[in-house]
């Protein structure tokens, strides 16, 4: 769609390729290797927080998570440990249980299809994905 994939991150299977791109053992090799700046999380929802934990302290600045699901006290959890970061410092995040961020015809990061949307000065935000299809969808 546009958006430059530099690798993935799985414990246990660094050094490996997955579609012809490098997979990271950590979020901080994956970082230090691409200067990746942006992270998508789609991790069981036990194992989110410290995803997105683990992203923070890796230098990410945007962060994606996908995961539904994830305990009300795990997000807390992510909450307070993100004000170890200075505000201009901290990573965004967007999510969790979101279907993700995109701009029509230049990136996309998450599972929502492209093709419903056009470029424009009107923005959607929701907190359904499936709504949130419908509306572009109805703007075409």
């Amino acid at each position: 769609y546009g958006t430059k994939l530099v690798g993935g991150v799985t414990p246990g299977k660094g050094g490996q390729t997955h579609l012809g791109l490098p997979v990271f053992n950590t979020v901080k090799g994956a970082v230090r290797e691409t200067r990746a700046e942006a992270s998508i999380v789609f991790v069981p929802p036990p194992f989110a927080a410290d995803s997105i934990m683990e992203a923070a302290d890796a230098g990410i600045k945007l962060c994606v998570c996908i995961t539904d699901g994830i305990p009300s006290q795990d997000m807390m959890r992510v909450k307070r440990y993100m004000r170890r970061y200075r505000f201009e410092d901290r990573m965004r995040l967007v999510g969790p249980n979101c279907a993700g961020v995109i701009t029509p015809g230049q990136a996309l990061m998450g599972i929502m299809p492209g093709s419903i949307y056009l470029p424009g000065r009107v923005g959607i935000v929701g907190r359904s994905g499936t709504l949130g299809y419908e509306a572009a969808s109805q703007m075409k």
